[in-house]
């Protein structure tokens, strides 16, 4: 039995071992992305292969002109209080679609987000798409209800035929709202500590059997 119980805290260590090499290189390589000068977004012949390790967090850039009467506010709360995220959809020069979080607003500065007009150059972070909605909170489109930036789901409700799955927190442009840069690139890396426990218990059952056969 004591054998057994070594064996999955060892692997349970094991794992946070394999789990914190995984984190380290993946804060690297957003790192990396962060310092990056922009590039274009994914066209829609890269939209199957994207996912959140190798796309999250790029710098791009692109043009285009936002569709008017078109944005859809999504729940947020930032640095700067509660209030929502401003998300617009634009069709880029190519003809394709896809969404832009303009910025913060206020609670009680939602209507306070005017949208420029003409073409447009937005320079920004790459965000995949959020499905489904926050924990505890579905989206509720009909009611035009947003947790979360889902945006297969935005675009449905806007009528969009096809939106690309992800979207662009766009850089600060002053402080007129909608305010944008307020993304927070943060990752929780506590493997190590982890690992660490699991290996303590580990040995704490040795010492433990070791005793006990003393006895």
């Amino acid at each position: 039995m004591a054998g057994m119980v070594f064996a999955l805290l060892g692997s349970l260590g094991i794992w946070q071992v394999q789990r914190l090499a995984w984190k380290s290189d993946l804060i690297a390589r957003v790192e990396q992305r962060l310092a990056a000068r922009p590039v274009p977004p994914p066209p829609p012949s890269e939209w199957a292969e994207l996912t959140v390790d190798d796309a999250e967090y790029r710098r791009v850039t692109v043009s285009g002109e936002y569709l008017p009467e078109s944005d859809v506010l999504v729940q947020a709360v930032t640095e700067r209080g509660a209030g929502f995220w401003v998300m617009t959809p634009m069709v880029t020069g190519d003809g394709w679609h896809l969404l832009v979080n303009r910025g913060f607003v206020a609670a009680d500065r939602r209507e306070s987000r005017p949208l420029p007009p003409g073409p447009q150059i937005v320079t920004g972070l790459l965000r995949m798409t959020q499905p489904d909605g926050a924990f505890l909170r579905a989206n509720d489109p009909a009611a035009g209800r947003w947790y979360s930036r889902d945006t297969a789901a935005i675009g449905a409700t806007l009528g969009l035929p096809r939106i690309a799955p992800y979207f662009i927190d766009a850089a600060r442009r002053g402080e007129a709202q909608p305010i944008g840069g307020l993304t927070v690139v943060a990752f929780r890396n506590n493997h190590l500590v982890y690992a660490l426990t699991w290996f303590t218990m580990a040995g704490g059952v040795v010492v433990l059997t070791a005793c006990a056969l003393r006895r």
